[in-house]
């Protein structure tokens, strides 16, 4: 550890005394200005600073400053909210990774999180803080006008800061009243910052959820009917949290059947069956250091379930026609529109599987629940089909905008994205209007107070099954399994009640 810096038993004895030193401090605040003092006195630099992120571990900001041997006091207002904006700072604090750098002033990297000095910063060192879950939780940064190699110091350092963590808890829970004090108000990120779009209460929780598992190696499961934009959310996680620079894959467990959906995730080894000519790697190969969303988990067959539960226990995979395991680091999401308990209790799902996905569960509200997110909706989708038709911006008319907000959106977000699109490509003026939108609204009769109970009751089971068949994009298949009736009788019923088949684009 300390073959690359200079006069070895002099720093090690140096960094002895500081490990002594930073544990007799009794305050955080004292313990955080102790420890960028020390880290300029162990390195020699003229600056150094802690960044760490906040509760909800989606916010870096800077904790501590120490410059040309003082402690800078903490401005609010001067300093950036957050420094997601710093691609060093975010390198270093997503991929986990040293950033060591000897000729800062020629390169073309974006310093503007070091104060502005008449000599230009030439040297930095940028080290992740991990906790002692393995988990990265701020950055210490050293930096320098000298040209000097800040490298040696690297593990060392991390190291110290990692004891430092470690105490700034210990301090934080002494400190900690045991009465029935207020927590501490956690904000709730905005919703631009997962590039999801919606401001009503549901969707806020929503964000606050994702907040919470962004940092963290827990699977999620993502619960919500069909359209609610499972898999935005999925991506959302992905792009937002420490596997953003890896793969992202998505795979439909109900597009494949059971054999074929075996080979696709866990690949195969030449001759493991008829046609497999060569090796193959799978999906989880694929997907190794980033994510794996798993959509429709709930169709999954029962043999491939007992395989993905050994996945989630040891981290490991084999492939068809082999012998050997291999380890891979795969973060599972898994999504369904289905209730996994029902499943549960029917026999068709595994329960310690189940258990085992639902660590961290995330349901998604439907249009429906989203009051007032309609129309920022609407509005998005009609920019963005006018962007890739290249066309000029469209406006809104007042009785399109009551017309979308009058529909119950079956569909969800799928359903609202598909009817506006098409409105933009109806339109050929600049405003959408009622009439570009074909919402299939139900009619009910205008006097029902004359139907005796048996066509009350037909009445209510047609609109159950068409809006069970739209959910579903018109899959008979999966209408009637969500129905829990055998596919004959769905189209028996369906035929006589003068459902047409046709209706639907599947």
């Amino acid at each position: 550890m300390f073959t690359q810096v200079p006069q070895p038993l002099v720093y090690a004895e140096a960094l002895l005394a500081q490990f002594a030193s930073l544990s007799r401090s009794a305050d955080g605040a004292a313990l955080l200005g102790d420890f960028v003092r020390g880290l300029a006195e162990l390195s020699g630099c003229e600056l150094t600073q802690l960044y760490l992120l906040d509760a909800t571990h989606t916010c870096l900001g800077m904790n501590a400053e120490c410059l040309n041997g003082i402690l800078q006091p903490r401005e609010a207002a001067s300093l950036p909210a957050d420094y997601n904006g710093e691609q060093l700072l975010q390198f270093a604090l997503c991929q986990n990774r040293v950033v060591c750098l000897s000729e800062l002033s020629g390169s073309l990297h974006e310093t503007s999180f070091l104060p502005p000095q008449a000599m230009p910063w030439q040297s930095l060192l940028c080290v992740p803080l991990v906790n002692q879950q393995k988990a990265v939780e701020g950055l210490l940064l050293c930096a320098s006008r000298r040209h000097i190699d800040l490298q040696g110091f690297a593990d060392s350092l991390g190291q110290l800061g990692s004891f430092v963590l470690g105490q700034l808890h210990l301090l934080q829970r002494l400190r900690q009243p045991t009465g029935d004090a207020r927590p501490a108000k956690v904000s709730v990120p905005s919703a631009s910052g997962y590039g999801l779009i919606g401001k009503s209460s549901a969707m806020r929780q929503t964000y606050s959820l994702i907040s919470k598992v962004l940092h963290s190696p827990y699977t999620v499961l993502l619960r919500g009917e069909t359209g609610t934009g499972k898999e935005v959310v999925a991506r959302a996680i992905h792009d937002c949290g420490p596997r953003r620079s890896q793969a992202f894959i998505v795979q439909n467990c109900a597009a494949f059947p059971e054999n074929l959906l075996e080979s696709e995730l866990f690949g195969y080894r030449k001759g493991a069956f008829t046609g497999a000519d060569r090796d193959r790697a799978g999906l989880f190969d694929a997907a190794n250091g980033g994510t794996l969303l798993l959509d429709e988990i709930g169709d999954m067959p029962l043999s491939l379930q007992a395989k993905l539960l050994r996945v989630l226990q040891e981290g490991e995979i084999r492939p068809l026609g082999s012998n050997d395991t291999h380890k891979i680091d795969v973060r599972i999401i898994a999504a369904t529109h289905r209730d996994l308990s029902v499943l549960v209790s029917e026999g068709k799902f595994r329960e310690d599987l189940y258990y085992r996905l639902a660590q961290f569960p995330i349901e998604l509200p439907a249009l429906r629940q989203r009051e007032g997110d309609i129309l920022d909706l609407a509005r998005h989708f009609a920019d963005k089909a006018c962007s890739f038709l290249q066309r000029d911006a469209v406006s809104w008319s007042d009785a399109a905008l009551d017309h979308l907000s009058g529909y119950a959106f079956p569909g969800n977000v799928r359903e609202l994205k598909g009817l506006v699109e098409r409105a933009v490509l109806l339109c050929e003026g600049g405003e959408l209007l009622a009439e570009h939108f074909s919402l299939r609204m139900e009619a009910m009769p205008e006097d029902s107070s004359g139907l005796n109970l048996r066509e009350r009751l037909e009445q209510v089971e047609r609109s159950l099954l068409l809006d069970c068949l739209r959910k579903n994009d018109g899959n008979q298949t999966l209408a009637a399994r969500e129905l829990g009736l055998p596919r004959r009788t769905l189209l028996y019923r369906l035929g006589r009640l003068n459902i047409n088949l046709g209706d639907f684009d599947g």
